[in-house]
Order: structure tokens, then C-alpha cells, then sequence
């Protein structure tokens, strides 16, 4: 009974600290664990092959706790300095083509987080055709201002071209690379937000305020900007997320 209580827990961990504990259990000495009437290396293999199933399904359950959410507020338990360190480890290990690291980030918080947003708004008070038009974006861009911080996601040109010269025989594919590289940078990045309580909605307002931005932060030239990932606490839930049909979006061949 002992025994299956303690398996619980540990299934019921996390990955970082599931995976520490198991290696420590796994030092211990079988009369140190139970009387023995179960092999301790064949428990420990059991448990192995289970903890691996597990981790695939949480993968996927972090996949579906990664939605949108547009009602967000300050109330987060973590520090501007634990979110930051969160994301730029999501980003520094996300898969970029030949290793280029070419995803910048800059993590806004404070009053440089509220500056942003009203550079938005400002740029597109010049954009809506009518007032009223203009109040409804408001609206939109004051929920984002409500938030907690924002990442604004980057792409160094300097590094695809370097490397567009680097290896002229995939030259025509690094700029497109470099954007499987910000999806595969935000998708970590939102999914770890979401694994800790922290809700995130993605936006694009780029090129629009590109060079108001860059004034504004002091963003090199060559830093392109490619999205907006505004985060904080869970104030309301997501809309219900719809899918097409597995028959026009999917082929699995045997």
C-alpha cells in the first residue's frame, strides 16, 4: 500500500521533479524501500515504462492548456524575474535550422509593457475609419494592456543572411526557416506560461508599429519584428476551440 501511494505521487509530479526524486529513489537499496517480495529493478523498470506513457500524454494535455486568453490581469504568482528566466530558457532550447538561433525576444513588464500597447494605440487611431471603429480597438488594446508583460518576438536578418550566403544551396529556404523557428520559439514559450498558471493570447501589429517600437525600446535595425505575446493571470476562460474535419486535414498511410 505504501508502496502504491508513493508511485501515485510520483505520477502525479511534474517532469523536472518526477525526474529528480525517481533518481533518487533509484539509489535506494531494496530493504531500504519494502521487504522485497517484489524485485526492485523490476518495479523500477515497471515504473519506468508507465512514467514514459505518462509523459506523452502530459505533453498533449499541456498541448490543449495552451488557448488564448484575452481576459488577463496582473494577479500572476510568479516575478518578472522567474517569467523572464521561463522564457528564455523556452526559447534558447526551441529547434532553429542548423542552429542559428536566429528568434530574438524582448520581455516587457512595468510601465515599458503599458508603453507598448499605447504605441499601438496611437498608430492605429490613424488606421480606423471612423470613431466609433476606434473605440471598439480601444477596447481590444486595453485588455492587452491589462495584462501582466509582453514578449515581442524577433528575427536577427543579419543571421538569415549570413547564413543564405553561409550555404547558397538552401539559400532560398532560411527566411522561411526562420519562421518555423518563431512557431516552434512561441509555441514553447505560451505553453510554459500555461504550465504555470499564466495565461497568453498572440498578437501581430507588426509592421505597423515596427518603427515606433524600435524607438521606443531601442530594437537594432536588423531585428525584424514577427509577433506579440502578451501574458498574465487567467481572469476569464477561453472561447471554445473548434476543428475541421480529421478527413480534409489528415493522411495516414499504411
Amino acid at each position: 500500500m505504501l508502496l502504491l501511494k508513493l508511485r501515485e505521487r510520483l505520477l502525479s509530479l511534474g517532469f523536472f521533479e518526477f525526474h529528480r526524486l525517481f533518481s533518487q529513489f533509484a539509489l535506494l537499496t531494496k530493504s531500504n524501500c519494502y521487504n522485497g517480495s517484489i524485485p526492485f529493478w523490476s518495479f523500477n523498470n515497471n515504473m519506468t515504462k508507465e512514467f514514459i506513457l505518462t509523459m506523452k500524454e502530459q505533453l498533449l494535455d499541456l498541448a490543449k492548456k495552451r488557448r488564448s486568453i484575452y481576459a488577463l490581469g496582473r494577479n500572476v504568482d510568479q516575478t518578472p524575474d522567474e517569467i523572464a528566466s521561463l522564457i528564455k530558457e523556452n526559447i534558447k532550447w526551441a529547434p532553429t535550422p542548423f542552429n542559428n538561433q536566429t528568434t530574438r525576444a524582448v520581455i516587457l513588464f512595468g510601465a515599458n509593457h503599458e508603453k507598448l500597447w499605447d504605441i499601438v494605440a496611437k498608430r492605429l487611431k490613424s488606421e480606423v475609419p471612423t470613431e466609433e471603429a476606434y473605440q471598439k480597438t480601444l477596447n481590444k488594446i486595453n485588455g492587452f494592456k491589462a495584462a501582466f508583460g509582453t514578449v515581442m518576438f524577433y528575427t536577427d536578418t543579419d543571421v538569415v543572411r549570413r547564413f543564405e550566403n553561409d550555404f547558397a544551396l538552401y539559400a532560398d529556404n532560411f527566411a522561411d526557416w526562420s519562421e518555423q523557428a518563431q512557431g516552434n520559439a512561441q509555441f514553447a514559450v505560451w505553453t510554459s506560461l500555461a504550465e504555470n498558471g499564466i495565461g497568453a493570447n498572440l498578437q501581430h501589429y507588426n509592421p505597423l508599429i515596427d518603427d515606433e517600437v524600435r524607438e521606443a525600446f531601442g530594437i537594432p535595425a536588423h531585428w525584424n519584428l514577427r509577433a506579440q505575446l502578451d501574458f498574465g493571470s487567467i481572469e476569464g476562460p477561453a472561447g471554445e476551440k473548434e476543428f475541421m474535419d480529421d478527413a480534409d486535414r489528415f493522411k495516414v498511410l499504411k
